[in-house]
C-alpha cells in the first residue's frame, strides 16, 4: 500500500475527493452515508492526511463522522487559494481545489490535528448555540 494524501473541497451537498497517489477523482454525498464511502475509498490506500478546508457548517459533519479514524487537516481557504494561484492554477473548480488541496498537504507535509472527543464537539455546539 502507498502512504497517501487525500483532498476534500466540500460544500452543503457533497465532498469532491482526490487521492493524490493514482489521480483517482470522486464525490460522495456530504452526509452520513457519503462519510461511509468516504471512509471505504481512504482504506483503499494507507492514507497519513486528509486535507480540507474550513467551510463554516459544511465540514463539522465529515469531523464529527471521521475525525477519529481519519488523519484530518483544515486549512485556511484563503491560503489554499494563494497555494494553488502560486501553482498557476487558476481555475475554480471543486475538482480542481481536491487536487489543490492534496497537492498542499503533500508539498508543506501538513500535520493532521488531534482527534476531537464527542465531549469537546457537544461543548463547541453549545458555545455556537448561544451566540445565536
Amino acid at each position: 500500500m502507498t502512504d497517501d494524501t487525500i483532498g476534500i473541497d466540500v460544500s452543503k451537498a457533497t465532498l469532491d475527493v482526490y487521492r493524490l497517489s493514482d489521480g483517482k477523482m470522486t464525490s460522495f454525498n456530504n452526509d452520513t452515508a457519503g462519510f461511509r464511502h468516504l471512509a471505504k475509498f481512504c482504506n483503499e490506500t494507507t492514507v497519513i492526511r486528509v486535507v480540507y478546508e474550513a467551510t463554516g457548517a459544511y465540514h463539522k459533519g465529515l469531523e464529527r463522522a471521521l475525525g477519529g479514524h481519519l488523519s484530518l487537516v483544515k486549512v485556511n481557504p484563503l491560503q489554499a487559494r494563494r497555494f494553488a494561484q502560486a501553482q498557476g492554477v487558476r481555475a475554480k473548480t471543486d475538482a480542481v481545489d481536491a487536487k489543490m488541496l492534496a497537492v498542499m498537504g503533500e508539498a508543506f507535509g501538513l500535520v493532521p490535528m488531534k482527534p476531537v472527543s464527542e465531549t469537546t464537539l457537544h461543548d463547541s455546539r453549545l458555545v455556537e448555540g448561544a451566540r445565536r
